[in-house]
């Protein structure tokens, strides 16, 4: 039975509060000592994207990877997009104590600003190996089956490239996540949108359908698809 508009638009709204909640829930907390130095490096970096004139990843995000890395008891994780580090460092805050973060960005500035605000957070310099380049470039060159995370945020007309070099780099039971699905709701817009809208439409229709994955879809941020490698 359907219920009448105004209980629909009740129900959107709800659930558009809850959303925002949920993505609040995961904030940077300053209350316990031992996170103190992780949510100060978080907003210097989160301040230096600004500047920069990036997006960085939202708190909802944020506290996703870190949840999804030790969900994997992740030692081995790939990120496509170092931007100024705010991801990684949700990624290394969730990873095993002697994990390595292997991150890759076309912009060796960020990676620069991303390197001192590990530091600042409390993390070792071998915890993470920073690769400058395009993705599809340096992507191959990593060990097949050798990760237990791939994080992607970056080129969104590449992303079933990116898509295709996961599955490769993944262990069975391995995750690959995307960032910035809905773009800014566009995603689920009627209306005619740009070509790297469509890619992401497509991205989701192939890891929905693929027999390969386990699929989905986060409301938290912008979008974050996720799925599991199946163990075939």
């Amino acid at each position: 039975m359907r219920a009448p508009r105004g209980q629909e638009r009740a129900i959107t709204g709800n659930r558009q509060t809850s959303w925002a909640f949920a993505d609040a829930y995961g904030a940077e907390n300053v209350q316990h000592a031992e996170r103190s130095e992780h949510s100060a490096a978080l907003r210097w970096a989160r301040d230096r994207a600004r500047e920069a004139g990036l997006r960085a990843v939202s708190d909802g995000t944020g506290a996703a990877l870190r949840l999804l890395a030790a969900a994997v008891d992740a030692k081995a994780v790939a990120e496509i997009g170092t931007g100024t580090g705010v991801s990684g460092i949700h990624l290394l805050h969730g990873m095993r104590p002697d994990g390595v973060l292997t991150t890759v960005d076309t912009e060796p500035e960020c990676q620069q600003i991303a390197r001192q605000a590990f530091r600042a957070a409390g993390f070792a310099a071998n915890r993470a190996r920073f690769i400058p380049g395009r993705a599809l470039d340096v992507l191959p060159r990593l060990a097949d089956g050798g990760y237990d995370l791939v994080f992607c945020d970056g080129d969104r007309m590449e992303c079933l490239e990116y898509l295709g070099e996961s599955l490769r780099l993944l262990r069975p039971g391995g995750l690959v996540c995307f960032e910035g699905v809905f773009a800014d709701g566009r995603t689920v817009d009627s209306s005619s949108q740009p070509a790297e809208v469509l890619r992401l439409r497509e991205l989701l229709r192939t890891v929905r359908d693929s027999t390969s994955l386990l699929p989905s879809l986060l409301p938290v941020g912008d979008g974050l698809l996720c799925a599991v490698k199946r163990d075939h």
